[in-house]
């Protein structure tokens, strides 16, 4: 009658007081009729609260004050589940007759009625409460995942953060633009938690990954950096020429011409492992003349208990010959279908409907718009646009990210050239990625997640242009 309503589909925010269920003292609160009911499990059915002895009706006397209302007749039914327990408290007032209008008593006849309806909201509130249960428990579920990530890599499990947010970043951009390609793309509340669970999930194959593949940080790495054999072996060559300096001493040989053998011969070993150290680290291309020159060395021998063993093993030269980065074609393969594992293990789940597109979605950021990508092949066409949105962050995260411990962050204006040229090729969606740089979402993720030294300036206009020439980036 009085058009009062606070909350559910309402939009309103309930501000009414909470009702503490115990006093200070830890005592129950029985003087509040809800509280009472809510306690005691017991229902409650009062002719007219201003006459009430049993019970504190001071707030809802103010109520009536406030808006003209006269509150009279209650009856305060608690809400039990299936189990027992109280969920809820429902409670009706005045209870007015269908012929003359007036204020009645909640008499016994309509008592079974309304205990049967709280029966029913019981139930409703039960349900909710366990799908909001269900979706706190697969929440913590993914953040475990994560953490368990986190937790074997660290690199990987800031990956795993930030390219979620990235993602939802550039999706938020694409339902905000009114015109052009997204102008009628837009996520309802199920769809925006759908594109969060993939993004919490989009690299969850990866603890299967070895850790020694995963977190190479060197050529040589495996369970450790084999460089330190290396340098033991050098430490042998070191001492065969001490020795024969010596020996050489021993048997009247000339000193000078000896020490400067020694010495010429110790430098040489010195500048030969610095080398090796060096091409070791996979920061920089590995030429034609430095691949020959590592098998020139691995040509080498040393001494071991009489027996002449080569200077470095043909996995160690296959290794250090590695053109780019510190993955050879093994470890790639091994990374690579960590994306393969993804997909099984998320198709295995039996999602809601709700979330029926996570694996498309998780499952394809390594693909590209031509068909060149993996693990499917899939071209533009094939792929949803929020899966498409994940390719862009899982790439532009990889190029910026601080904390690989195999290459150095990129700054901002070589990360976008690079994207560019990808646009270019045919590897990333254009259209996401001018949006990428139009909405200023590249630049938003920078002032968030990169450090400061990576942020400079960018044209993005020559990007956006329609005659870019990727090779001029």
């Amino acid at each position: 009658t009085l058009g009062f309503a606070k909350g559910g589909t309402t939009g309103e925010p309930v501000q009414l007081p909470e009702l503490p269920m115990h006093r200070p003292d830890g005592s129950p609160n029985h003087n509040n009729v809800a509280t009472y009911a809510a306690l005691t499990g017991k229902i409650v059915n009062i002719d007219d609260a201003y006459h009430a002895k049993d019970f504190d009706f001071s707030g809802t006397k103010r109520f009536d004050e406030t808006t003209g209302y006269r509150s009279q007749s209650f009856l305060t039914v608690p809400l039990c589940n299936h189990l027992g327990d109280v969920v809820g408290v429902l409670q009706l007032i005045n209870r007015k007759n269908p012929i003359t209008g007036a204020v009645e008593v909640f008499g016994t006849d309509l008592v079974p009625l309304i205990e049967a309806l709280g029966s029913q909201a019981a139930m409703a509130l039960t349900n909710q409460q366990l799908i909001l249960e269900q979706r706190n428990l697969f929440d913590a579920f993914i953040n475990l995942m994560a953490g368990a990530i986190d937790a074997k890599s660290p690199y990987t499990g800031g990956h795993c953060l930030r390219v979620p947010a990235l993602t939802e970043m550039l999706a938020a951009a694409a339902c905000r633009v009114t015109d052009g390609p997204f102008a009628s793309f837009d996520l309802n509340d199920d769809q925006w938690y759908e594109l969060r669970v993939a993004g919490g999930l989009h690299d969850v194959g990866k603890v299967t990954t070895p850790v020694h593949i995963m977190d190479k940080a060197t050529k040589l790495e495996k369970i450790c950096d084999r460089i330190e054999e290396i340098r033991a072996r050098h430490e042998v060559l070191r001492r065969d020429a001490e020795v024969a300096y010596w020996r050489g001493r021993v048997e009247g040989g000339d000193e000078k011409e000896l020490a400067a053998t020694c010495a010429a011969r110790i430098a040489e070993i010195d500048e030969q492992f610095l080398f090796l150290r060096q091409v070791n680290f996979g920061t920089e291309f590995t030429p034609d003349a430095s691949v020959d020159r590592i098998k020139t060395i691995a040509a080498q021998n040393w001494g071991l208990e009489g027996e002449l063993k080569p200077l470095l093993l043909e996995d160690e030269v296959m290794n250090l010959s590695i053109r780019r980065g510190t993955l050879n074609t093994e470890d790639r393969k091994i990374i690579n279908d960590h994306i393969v594992l993804t997909i099984q293990m998320l198709d295995a789940l039996p999602f809601p409907k709700l979330l029926k597109n996570v694996s498309e979605i998780a499952g394809g950021h390594h693909e590209k718009m031509d068909g060149t990508g993996y693990p499917k092949g899939l071209k533009r066409h094939e792929m949803s646009i929020p899966a498409r949105m994940m390719g862009i962050a899982d790439i532009f995260e990889a190029l910026t990210a601080a904390d690989r411990p195999y290459k150095k962050p990129k700054p901002l204006s070589e990360s976008i050239a690079i994207m560019a040229r990808m646009k270019q090729d045919s590897h990333v969606d254009p259209d996401l990625f001018d949006l990428f740089l139009s909405s200023g979402v590249y630049r938003d993720y920078a002032e968030k997640f990169l450090q400061p030294e990576q942020i400079d300036a960018v044209d993005i206009t020559q990007y956006l242009a329609p005659n870019f020439n990727p090779k001029g980036a």
